[in-house]
């Protein structure tokens, strides 16, 4: 889906009008079921009732939560005389919104202009949800970089040479990984060469590898640790303590599928940026 021929085909009109029914509260948006009927030229509720019932069908099919999208309320409205009475709403999401417009009568102006204008704000909100998904994914590889140069610099310093300093994280990667080598999930994750499996380990599994090379880089200062045989050590403790925390939660991570290559999420962030400045 192309947003720039999305964008084309919305008149001003119809966003000016989808927008200005649209509610925020503590950070949520949404739309009230009661409005977009009148929004959609929907005289009588019962109608609207009718595709809103369809919606919700069509969401549950789907495998949808109709609870995250639909929610029932009850607010006053005034009937004449400064009189007042409750009447049924359902606050709506935006996705609710589009396949309300999705089941509505194909033969009003409006439920065009609303399939549209919801189409375009959904993919929007895609593309925003996986660009933070990308940022927070990015941002743990820096900091796993950062954190293995960290190691690398305090056990050379304290009399690890480079080809135990290699054996050293090989080992903490088999504690991490359930057993399972470096080169076992590069394997695993058909990465060929010479290229980092940590370019294609998910958030956490960055997180977890630079949580275990911090605390070993901090216990061997604080503790004074010399030496392969005393850094390795803690490393392995390190590495089984993190792993032992993420399995008491049912995680293991050697069995989380391999994520896309970090230099793609990088570009592709970079590209999305330089459209927002554009």
């Amino acid at each position: 889906m192309d947003e720039n021929n999305i964008q084309d085909s919305i008149s001003s009109s119809a966003i000016n009008l989808f927008d200005s029914i649209k509610q925020i509260k503590n950070g949520i948006e949404y739309w009230s079921a009661r409005d977009l009927s009148e929004a959609l030229g929907y005289a009588r509720w019962e109608n609207f009732e009718t595709v809103i019932t369809k919606a919700k069908l069509s969401i549950s099919n789907s495998g949808g939560s109709v609870e995250n999208h639909f929610r029932d309320v009850t607010k006053m409205v005034e009937v004449g005389s400064r009189a007042v009475r409750p009447v049924k709403d359902i606050l709506l999401s935006r996705y609710a919104c589009y396949i309300v417009s999705q089941n509505g009568d194909p033969s009003k102006n409006e439920i065009a202009l609303a399939q549209s204008y919801f189409a375009h704000q959904t993919y929007k909100q895609e593309i925003a949800n996986q660009n933070e998904k990308d940022a927070e994914r990015l941002e743990a590889r820096h900091k796993f970089t950062i954190s293995d140069k960290q190691l690398s610099s305090t056990a050379m310093k304290r009399g690890v040479n480079q080809k135990e300093l290699a054996m050293m994280k090989s080992q903490g990667d088999r504690r991490l990984f359930g057993g399972k080598s470096t080169q076992d999930m590069k394997n695993k994750y058909k990465i060929i060469g010479k290229k980092p499996l940590a370019d294609h380990l998910p958030t956490i599994s960055l997180t977890a590898k630079q949580l275990a090379n911090e605390m070993t880089t901090i216990n061997s200062e604080n503790k004074d640790l010399r030496g392969v045989g005393k850094i390795g050590y803690e490393h392995l403790k390190n590495n089984d303590e993190v792993r032992r925390s993420l399995v008491s939660r049912g995680i293991k991570i050697e069995d989380l599928p391999p994520e896309e290559d970090i230099k793609k999420v990088e570009k592709r962030l970079k590209n999305s940026s330089r459209k927002k400045i554009n």
